[in-house]
């Protein structure tokens, strides 16, 4: 359904999302591009601003029917690109160090064989979805009015992933990705010269019981039900002088657990912990959540119908990949609709995604295309 042409154009028009990367939540011109981009597929509708930055269109078939909707994220990293492709960054301490500007080129390539043929029945919405990475565009998508006009039926989407073998496919029913939030802990005392530290309220005892605290909370393992993992990522104390007893102090955590049912419990936990210790310190505390993602599970149907659309695409298909520890905003899509994700292997030798170095296989944009597209003719026809 792709032709040769519209390989050329697409791996052209990934590059050049690379070139102009965008951080969550600031993604106007990509979104313009990508408009623009699409205008020859000619769409039946035209969302944009959608939660702000997102962008939808919508492809009517012949007959009323379900709605698929295809979701594409938008956002770059505040990452400095270290490769030496002609494509590479040109924009100072950004990157596409994640692959959405190729997951946006696949989801494009869907719009291209939309345009040469509608489905028999229903809608498709191709969705360019904002703040992926923060955790916020999903939920400002849900919540912008507009959504009402395209909620689906059937969500689906997919992420690349270094390690497996390139072109291959991991997906299976369950848990897909892991729900996470961080935690900000905020600790305050009193200071005091250095000379005469009990005169003071110091937060050092309180930071040096709450990292090895909060780890036991969760220590990883295998990724079954009952999985929790706490990862202290900063700490800071004071001020970096020698001659004043520290009175503040800030720590950072990440929260995460396979199923959205574990993170109230390992919250409370937590929140017990910090609160008991500052209490014995005598420091008041201050808690905050940040990059609250639910976690993303697989539902039966679509997972089913993107097996079969992967087998008809005659792609290798791996299904112990098991879970993955990190997090995704999609799995909000999952309580407004049937949803599936799948991993599509970008190469056993391929930098980790967020590394300075990773960059989007191109070979990979006729694949996940051609299995979305056919997924949806199942579904539609």
């Amino acid at each position: 359904m792709l032709s040769n042409s519209d390989i050329v154009e697409l791996t052209q028009f990934r590059r050049h999302l690379h070139e102009k990367p965008e951080l969550s939540g600031e993604e106007y011109e990509t979104a313009k591009m990508v408009t623009e981009f699409m205008q020859n597929t000619v769409p039946d509708e035209v969302l944009t601003d959608l939660g702000e930055t997102g962008v939808a269109l919508v492809y009517y078939g012949a007959e009323p029917g379900p709605t698929v909707m295809v979701r594409a994220e938008l956002d770059a990293l505040p990452i400095e690109e270290l490769t030496e492709v002609a494509h590479k960054s040109q924009i100072a301490g950004k990157g596409h160090l994640c692959g959405h500007d190729g997951h946006m080129a696949m989801v494009c390539a869907v719009g291209r064989m939309m345009a040469k043929q509608r489905p028999a029945k229903g809608r498709v919405i191709l969705l360019f979805q904002p703040a992926e990475e923060t955790g916020q565009g999903a939920r400002a998508v849900l919540d912008d009015a507009r959504f009402a006009q395209i909620k689906p039926d059937v969500a689906v989407s997919l992420h690349n992933l270094p390690g497996l073998p390139l072109g291959h496919v991991a997906i299976a029913e369950g848990p897909a990705n892991c729900a996470s939030r961080g935690i900000r802990i905020e600790l305050t005392g009193k200071t005091a010269h250095a000379s005469m530290p009990e005169t003071g309220v110091s937060p050092m005892q309180a930071v040096a019981a709450l990292m090895p605290g909060l780890t036991e909370l969760g220590s990883g393992g295998k990724l079954v039900p009952g999985y929790r993992l706490v990862t202290v990522t900063h700490a800071e104390m004071g001020e970096a002088v020698f001659g004043v007893t520290p009175g503040h102090a800030v720590v950072l955590g990440t929260l995460r657990c396979l199923q959205d049912a574990d993170m109230a419990a390992l919250c409370e936990e937590a929140e017990a912990l910090i609160s008991e210790v500052a209490k014995r310190d005598g420091l008041q505390v201050k808690l905050s959540y940040h990059d609250v993602f639910h976690a993303c599970t697989n539902a039966a149907d679509p997972t089913a119908v993107r097996k079969r659309a992967v087998e008809q695409r005659n792609v290798p298909l791996i299904e112990d990949a098991g879970p993955m520890r990190w997090s995704e905003d999609f799995g909000l899509f999952g309580h407004e609709a049937q949803s599936a994700m799948f991993l599509l292997g970008s190469g056993t030798d391929q930098p980790q995604l967020h590394n300075p170095d990773y960059d989007f296989p191109d070979d990979l944009i006729p694949v996940g295309a051609g299995i979305f597209q056919a997924a949806i003719r199942e579904i539609l026809g």
